[in-house]
């Protein structure tokens, strides 16, 4: 099984978390934030990915320190669960509507850390979530999981809308680039014969 175990604990943060590649979508969460949960919830369901979260953060300050460690921590438990990636797609990529917004997702499973997200957001906040936290929760998670990531946004105005879409294109998008292809299970998916 395709699996990891990570805990990380700094001053401002203290997180456990699970991780299942090859999963159902089970999740428990427990951010110390609604929205935040909410997404995370909707990643792990949509990707199929079996996720146990628990983050203890500095929420009295603000959410920031919370959605950038979590992003570390998943960052970090991808790519400790993907190993040597022998087998996997490598990439997955997705134009997923969301009721008016239509948000474009593409991944490689590379090595190498990008993230690329041209997306507007018409509201700073959603609830008491500073919407400009996601796109800190994905540096976080790009750095450590090694990949390179693209979020374009195509259409939308409810910025609740625009971030179920990321959240779920995200989901998808991870799902079929960590699939394992039997025709190539015993390959490292890249000429040079290591991706990290």
């Amino acid at each position: 099984m395709r699996e990891s175990k990570i805990t990380r604990k700094t001053a401002e943060t203290d997180i456990e978390l699970t991780l299942g590649l090859d999963g159902t979508g089970e999740s428990r969460i427990e951010t110390g934030c609604g929205f935040l949960n909410h997404m995370l919830t909707l990643f792990s369901r949509h990707g199929r990915f079996d996720l146990a979260l628990h983050c203890s953060g500095d929420v009295e300050v603000d959410y920031h320190h919370t959605a950038e460690d979590i992003g570390i921590v998943l960052g970090t438990a991808f790519s400790e669960a993907l190993g040597d990636m022998r087998g996997i797609n490598r990439y997955g990529d997705i134009l997923l509507p969301m009721d008016e917004t239509l948000m474009l997702c593409a991944v490689d499973i590379s090595g190498r850390d990008w993230l690329g997200f041209a997306v507007e957001m018409p509201q700073a906040k959603v609830g008491d979530f500073d919407t400009e936290l996601v796109k800190e929760f994905f540096l976080g998670f790009v750095r450590k999981a090694g990949v390179t990531l693209h979020f374009r946004q195509l259409a939308g105005e409810n910025t609740h809308h625009i971030i179920e879409a990321i959240f779920k294109a995200f989901g998808r998008v991870m799902a079929r680039a960590c699939a394992i292809d039997d025709r190539y299970r015993d390959e490292i998916p890249s000429t040079k014969g290591v991706l990290k």
